[in-house]
């Protein structure tokens, strides 16, 4: 068991090759990750429900077809785990609030049906904030973040991040309206994808703001990002928003390195208001792909620390339609701070919403402009590491909300793929973090990067000190 147990930190890349050949049983690593979360998620929490005899019987199944030589890729026989907003057929999807706390869907999400076609093990569902916003209702705990377990695991993705951190599922799926892949990745010190608007199918995802929301994956690398993202991808008639790409070419562009990759860095969109330990961890990336090959191209666009002014506008409208079963006649059932949320929707005016729309479009063409003549573009992940655990029922101010959301809200708006990825430690041990930001549909391009800095840095190796 111990050899078996030291392969629970790795990443899918390493031990996919391990069960498609059949040296590592995917029944036995199953069995071993099931035995970590009981011993170690008690002090993190960052499972609402684990689904054990669901996840050994989908091992039996994955071993048997592999035994039979019918092996279906690298997520084959691999334990992942879902966020709690993500339909499961006949399994509670909460959403983290009393309100669906018996909520049972009769069906899966689509990327539930393509991680199953992909032969991976369910482990169960991930802790979030309610409803995916900021903060949680009173009858649920915030996880903890696994480098410091009084520190932050960010929003809303929270127990995905800590969970992948944790080596307690290999990998998660979190979702992502102005940064809740993103800011629980940099917390946690993982890797997470937020990828094109449209790219992954949000089919069966209980929704923040429909018109903002991306579903993604988190993992311990960027190459396992890049797996996932090769099953999850594609055109689903069941979300109108999905997009038509082709399958992109990942292999290629995680090996492609960082010679002539040209990369756009604003720095004093990645200092204003940051906290130094993020901009200087940046800043020291940059130069160690610079001098690895790649070319960096200075940037000043103050336009883009504006581009978040108008995202809890539409963000609390598009939450207001998507509750509107539920609210205002359940009001009193909801959390502080999405029920401010909920609030301040109805009170968002049609010139509010049309000021905000325009922001979207101006946005957009912004990001457009600036990946004219570079492959990505690169600023930190989140304005600050991970503080100490705030107070979980606080409601934030409107106008307190642009700064958080300034590095992650502009690629909601606009819909570009984003990818974070761990570039350092503090002295206090909490993960810094940077994001590669692309073109529409090139997600090729921010994984090259990714996997570039990746290969030439030992960062997202470390493992918390559990």
């Amino acid at each position: 068991m111990t050899a078996v147990a030291d392969l629970l930190t790795r990443t899918i890349t390493e031990i996919a090759p391990a069960i498609a050949a059949g040296e590592v049983s995917p029944v036995t690593l199953t069995e071993a990750m099931l035995a970590r979360i009981a011993e170690l998620d008690p002090r993190i929490g960052s499972y609402a429900l684990v689904t054990g005899e669901l996840a050994l019987a989908e091992a039996r199944a994955a071993e048997a077809e592999i035994r039979a030589g019918n092996y279906r890729g690298p997520l084959h026989g691999v334990p992942v785990a879902l966020k709690d907003l993500v339909n499961t057929a006949d399994l509670p999807t909460a959403c983290a609030s009393p309100i669906l706390r018996d909520f049972r869907p009769g069906y899966d999400a689509a990327v539930v049906e393509r991680l199953q076609a992909a032969g991976a093990v369910t482990l169960g569902k991930l802790a979030l904030t309610e409803f995916a916003l900021y903060g949680y209702h009173p009858q649920f705990t915030p996880p903890r973040n696994p480098w410091h377990l009084d520190h932050w695991a960010g929003v809303s993705s929270s127990g995905s991040g800590a969970a992948t951190a944790a080596s307690l599922c290999f990998a998660s799926l979190g979702t992502d309206t102005g940064g809740s892949i993103r800011f629980p990745s940099a917390a946690c010190g993982v890797v997470g994808l937020k990828a094109t608007f449209g790219k992954i199918s949000r089919y069966g995802v209980f929704p923040l703001a429909d018109t903002l929301d991306h579903i993604g994956p988190m993992a311990r690398s960027v190459g396992d990002c890049a797996a996932l993202l090769a099953v999850l991808e594609g055109r689903d008639p069941r979300d109108g928003a999905t997009r038509t790409d082709p399958p992109g070419d990942y292999g290629t562009a995680l090996a492609a390195g960082p010679q002539g990759l040209r990369i756009g860095l604003d720095r004093a969109y990645a200092t204003t208001d940051t906290d130094p330990r993020m901009s200087d961890a940046l800043f020291a990336a940059v130069d160690v792909l610079q001098a690895a090959g790649a070319t960096i191209v200075e940037l000043n666009s103050p336009e883009l620390a504006d581009c978040a002014q108008h995202w809890l506008d539409v963000c609390a409208v598009d939450a207001l339609i998507g509750h509107q079963d539920l609210y205002p006649e359940h009001a009193d059932e909801y959390g502080p701070a999405f029920r401010a949320l909920l609030e301040h929707g109805s009170r968002v005016r049609a010139t509010d919403y049309a000021r905000a729309t325009r922001q979207r479009q101006e946005t957009r063409a912004l990001i457009d402009e600036l990946l004219a003549g570079i492959d990505v573009l690169v600023c930190p992940a989140m304005p600050t590491p991970a503080p100490p655990q705030p107070d979980p029922q606080a409601v934030m101010a409107p106008e307190e909300v642009p700064a958080l959301v300034r590095f992650s809200a502009p690629t909601n708006f606009s819909g570009h793929p984003s990818l974070t990825v761990p570039n350092g430690f503090t002295v206090e041990g909490l993960p810094t973090a940077m994001q590669f930001i692309g073109r529409h549909g090139d997600e090729a391009a921010v994984l090259r990067a990714g996997a570039a800095y990746e290969a030439l840095t030992e960062w997202h190796t470390r493992r918390p000190p559990l």
